[in-house]
Formats: structure tokens, sequence, C-alpha cells
């Protein structure tokens, strides 16, 4: 079953950590990455830009139109995601418990079902 481990990030959470544990977070994501390689379970990753760089994209009335985004204003917003193949909700569930993110406090990693999927 493939689910979707999404991080949310919290820029204000980050910015008050030390250069040290903001170094370890990435040498935490490539461990948990060489794990989920190591043992087949790990399909794709994606980190996301912040989002003053992102746009949406409306239409209405046939007319379509590109803001600023994000649409949604809020603390958080999606910094990445892993995309894995494991054989249970329990083994996604160990795999995200040991992406970084996961250990500070403000944060969390969302464990998500795919339930549909083309061109995977």
């Amino acid at each position: 079953m493939k689910y979707l481990l999404i991080m949310n990030i919290n820029p204000d959470v980050l910015a008050a950590l030390s250069e040290e544990e903001q170094q370890a977070i990435g040498a935490g994501h490539q461990k948990v990455m060489d794990v989920m390689k190591a043992s087949g379970e790990f399909h794709s990753t994606v980190a996301l830009a912040e989002p003053p760089k992102s746009a949406v994209v409306t239409v209405r009335g046939g007319v379509p139109a590109v803001t600023d985004g994000p649409f949604v204003e809020a603390k958080e917003f999606l910094g990445g995601y892993y995309l894995i193949d494991v054989a249970s909700a329990e083994r996604a569930y160990e795999l995200a418990a040991m992406i970084p993110d996961a250990a500070i406090e403000g944060l969390g990693v969302e464990v998500r079902p795919v339930v549909f999927a083309d061109g995977l």
C-alpha cells in the first residue's frame, strides 16, 4: 500500500532552531531516505519552495487568472513529502517517526494513504 508522508513546515519553528539543529534535520532526512531505499519501500520525495514563490491559478467564466500564493493563509505550509510503498500502516508510522520533523515541537509528519495514483 502506498502512503504519503507529508511534512508541514512552520517557518517560525525552524527559525528558532540553532544552525546545528537545522543541519541535523537535513542529515536525518538523508538517513531515513537511505533506510527506505535499502528496504525497497522508497518511491519518491519532493521538497517544495516556500509559499511566497507559489501562485494560484483560477478559471472564472473561462478566463484564467494567476495570483500570488498561497491560497490558504496559515502558519504551516506543505514543505514536501515522501511517497512510500509499505506492507502496512504501522510500517508507514514507523518510517514517519524516523523523519526528523516528527521530533521537533510544533512540527509533525502526516501519514495519508494513497487511494488513487496514475503513472506511478
